[in-house]
């Protein structure tokens, strides 16, 4: 029987098997669209990925089918770059997907599995006859780093001469993982709309009551409406409180709240959530702040609200200093000079997000590294990649007696060649919340 491909934009979460389905052809079009472009700019004419079962390069579960949930024994897959495109093969005991079967045991039972497995990876590469062979080391990327030491050693071992020629996949790797084809991030505009409804929801009576509820009771809160709905957190959710009276607190160098994470939600209080899903194989990343109405407000306290505002004017400082070919650390440099320059306190601490919630490619500060970071943030921004955006500002609110608040904001957006785009919209006026 033949699915109708599902789209993805229409309602998320899909059902498992039409995910599934949606997953598949992503990957299809990803080998035959964006990964000849990428071993092109990379430099590399033929690229090994290399896991063993519960021991997977992170690079691995990207490549395999959608009801692959793990590797199978040893699985290599071997993606070779030609005049027509790039050939997919795997040499692994069990077929994998579309790409091409390379080896079977029964093809020598006369060696054991692992020998013969090897030659076949000896075998493909000499008939390949590849300037450069990449693998997957890399000492800036985590993600790019997914060779173990054992199977480096056999990969070695069995390629004798052509072991020269291994090369760092760390730019492909890299690439390979921040790119998104439009279909993905028309559906992370939908996994986004999802994460600011469910928000909304933890922000309303459905979920919070003041003077009851405490922060950690809507962290959990938050994290069982995603399972219930179908979907599941990458990270704890967290849900964090600013009060007038209770000042910030100098930890690790960076002003942080200092009301105890499981305090009771009280009519006054600037609540604050971090939260992120996974499906469809990509994940979300989104901070939003609410606001307890006291008895008789209407709104929440001009300061509050102007904090807000000054954290979306650094929000936009940050995306016009996102442009393709700058690095990270040009793109933190660039932002954090124009806040300096309009008076605005705050720290960048924006990435990539996409396989993975902390993804692969520039980043663009660390809470602790607002000077730049070391490898990480000397890699270029591309076209067609998503990041999290996320920062903090911090301003005095008057009606709090001069004391400081940090306004934190994470939002999803994307980098096309048409510029940056907000998915699902940023916030940008406090969500408020009913007093009781």
């Amino acid at each position: 029987m033949t699915l109708a491909a599902p789209d993805p934009t229409r309602s998320v979460p899909l059902p498992l098997r039409e995910q599934a389905d949606v997953r598949d052809r992503w990957l299809t079009q990803r080998l035959l669209d964006v990964l000849p472009g990428l071993m092109d700019r990379a430099g590399i004419d033929l690229w090994l990925v290399i896991g063993r079962e519960y021991n997977e390069d992170p690079v691995l579960a990207t490549l395999l089918p959608a009801t692959w949930l793990s590797a199978r024994r040893r699985t290599i897959l071997v993606l070779h770059r030609s005049d027509d495109g790039v050939t997919a093969a795997a040499a692994s005991r069990y077929p994998v997907g579309q790409f091409l079967p390379a080896w079977s045991p029964d093809d020598a039972p006369e060696l054991p599995s692992e020998d013969a497995q090897w030659a076949v990876v000896r075998r493909i590469v000499a008939q390949a006859e590849p300037r450069s062979i990449g693998i997957d080391v890399s000492e800036a990327f985590a993600l790019a780093d997914g060779l173990s030491h054992t199977e480096h050693r056999l990969l070695v071992d069995a390629l004798g001469p052509y072991a020269d020629r291994l090369v760092s996949a760390e730019d492909l790797v890299v690439g390979w993982l921040e790119t998104r084809l439009p279909e993905e991030i028309r559906a992370l505009h939908a996994l986004n709309r999802l994460v600011h409804a469910v928000i909304a929801e933890a922000y309303s009576p459905a979920a919070l009551t003041p003077g009851t509820t405490t922060a950690l009771d809507l962290a959990w809160w938050i994290r069982q409406r995603f399972h219930d709905l179908g979907v599941e957190p990458w990270f704890q959710p967290t849900v964090s409180l600013q009060r007038a009276g209770v000042p910030l607190v100098e930890e690790r160098g960076i002003l942080l709240p200092a009301v105890p994470y499981d305090a009771v939600i009280e009519p006054g209080d600037l609540v604050h959530c971090d939260v992120g899903l996974s499906s469809l194989g990509l994940r979300t990343d989104t901070q939003r702040n609410g606001y307890v109405l006291r008895p008789g407000e209407a709104d929440a306290p001009a300061g509050l609200r102007e904090a807000l505002h000054v954290g979306n004017r650094m929000q936009d400082l940050t995306t016009a200093a996102l442009a393709v070919g700058r690095t990270g650390n040009e793109v933190l440099a660039t932002a954090r000079s124009a806040a300096a320059a309009e008076g605005i306190d705050a720290d960048v601490y924006s990435h990539p997000v996409g396989f993975h919630g902390h993804g692969a490619g520039p980043a663009i500060g660390l809470w602790d590294e607002q000077d730049g970071v070391p490898g990480a943030g000397d890699y270029p921004v591309h076209a067609d990649t998503v990041y999290a955006l996320e920062l903090a500002v911090r301003r005095p609110v008057p009606e709090w007696g001069g004391q400081c608040v940090r306004m934190g904001l994470e939002q999803g957006i994307a980098l096309t060649g048409d510029g940056v785009e907000y998915l699902d919209g940023r916030q940008t006026e406090l969500i408020l919340i009913p007093g009781g």
